[in-house]
């Protein structure tokens, strides 16, 4: 699968959950504006979305956009602008909906990543999601959840949530950045179908 023209995908910072459970608000971190936007180009997504309600993180993302689209940060490293100019930051989930509404004249499918099967609702393994991506006719938003990951009423919404990424063992702490790339790799990548795992 080379590319996906109506795939888009945001990393929400609320509402999501803390470690007690609680509906909570996360700070944005260069690091992950910046690698998933790189992650966002490589699989041939539309559109990243930030979805932060605080304004000072809105600053925030658009100084590192500034950065590696227009600053020192093109010029030192030209190609990179434009990963980076897949980026913007939006106040809420339901702006970066309507904006990919705007943009493919529908509104897309949500897709929702959990680190743990918590959500009391079927989820979707990468390789059967990956068959329905070829076959959807209309634009899919991934979202991707910092903190303790996205809060329960937004994965009660979405259309889909995907299987969580299971690891080697008991540990299973990867950054968002780490698991976006995965997500996108299994879903989008090139490379041979994932090894469908025993139940």
């Amino acid at each position: 699968m080379s590319g996906a023209p109506f795939v888009y995908c945001a990393l929400v910072h609320h509402p999501v959950r803390d470690r007690a459970g609680a509906t909570v608000t996360t700070a944005v971190t260069n690091l992950d504006v910046h690698d998933i936007a790189r992650s966002a180009r490589t699989y041939g997504l539309r559109r990243y979305y930030v979805v932060t309600p605080i304004e000072a993180q809105h600053l925030l993302v658009q100084r590192i956009i500034e950065h590696w689209t227009t600053g020192a940060g093109r010029r030192r490293i030209p190609e990179r602008h434009v990963a980076l100019a897949l980026c913007e930051s939006l106040p809420t989930l339901e702006q970066a909906i309507a904006d990919v509404q705007r943009r493919e004249g529908s509104r897309p499918q949500l897709w929702a990543t959990a680190a743990r099967p918590s959500v009391d609702r079927p989820l979707v393994r990468f390789a059967d999601a990956r068959e329905q991506l070829r076959s959807v006719q209309q634009p899919v938003l991934i979202l991707f959840g910092t903190g303790h990951g996205l809060a329960d009423a937004v994965l009660q919404s979405a259309d889909v949530v995907l299987e969580p990424i299971a690891g080697a063992g008991d540990y299973n702490h990867l950054s968002v950045r780490a698991a976006a790339a995965i997500v996108l790799d299994r879903l989008l990548g090139a490379g041979r179908e994932p090894a469908a795992r025993e139940q």
